[in-house]
Parts: C-alpha cells; sequence; structure tokens
C-alpha cells in the first residue's frame, strides 16, 4: 500500500462483522488503514453485498479510475497476480489523469470509485 501512496489509488474495504464495534476492534487490531464499510447486522447478507452481488469472502473487485470493473476475484488471488492487475490499471489512471488535467467535470480517482460503490 505504501508503494501506492501518492498515486491514484484507492482501497476500500466492506465487513461482514455483524457488530460495527468488533469491527472497529479488528480494524484497529490489524492496522486497517484504509476505509471500511460496514456491511449492515446481517453480516454476509447485508445491502452492500447484495448490491454488488456478493457471492463468498472474501470477494475482490478491482476498478479503473472512472469506476468500471476490470476483474472481480471471489477468494483470494494470489499476490503477484493483483499487484500487476492493480498497476496496470494504476498507469492507466494517471495516463488519463496527464490527458484530463484542466478538463471541466474531472473527479479524483477517489471520488469515482465512491460514486459507483
Amino acid at each position: 500500500m505504501k508503494s501506492l501512496a501518492d498515486r491514484p489509488f484507492a482501497l476500500v474495504g466492506v465487513n461482514s462483522d455483524k457488530d460495527p464495534k468488533v469491527l472497529a476492534k479488528k480494524n484497529a487490531e490489524n492496522g486497517i488503514t484504509w476505509r471500511s464499510f460496514w456491511n449492515g447486522p446481517a453480516g454476509t447478507g447485508g445491502p452492500i453485498s447484495k448490491q454488488w452481488n456478493v457471492s463468498g469472502w472474501p470477494t475482490l473487485y478491482l476498478l479503473d479510475h472512472e469506476g468500471v470493473i476490470h476483474k472481480k476475484w471471489v477468494g483470494s488471488p494470489e499476490e503477484d497476480v493483483l499487484d500487476a492487475e492493480i498497476e496496470k490499471l494504476v498507469e492507466l489512471a494517471e495516463k488519463a489523469a496527464k490527458q484530463d488535467t484542466g478538463r471541466a467535470g474531472a473527479r479524483p480517482f477517489d471520488e469515482a470509485v465512491v460514486a459507483h460503490a
């Protein structure tokens, strides 16, 4: 994550703990520093997992700078595969940012992802 700190990349988590206090404690214990949303008291049957058609945990979606889903994994992908796919999309976002400089209505990457969540 630190290698992507100054690049157009955002990591967003969705957690299925039924109690938000338990979630907050786990996040603190595990050093979770990225935005992490609670899926509600229904746990894995909560509104976020329903809207995103999550069928298993963990599920990873890789979105580009415009919020378009490029990859979906149910289960954990190999680290080198995930890193390579992330790098491709970060490079794409950097290229788009250079082309979009000054474009009216351009949004930072984080805003585009949240708008599609």
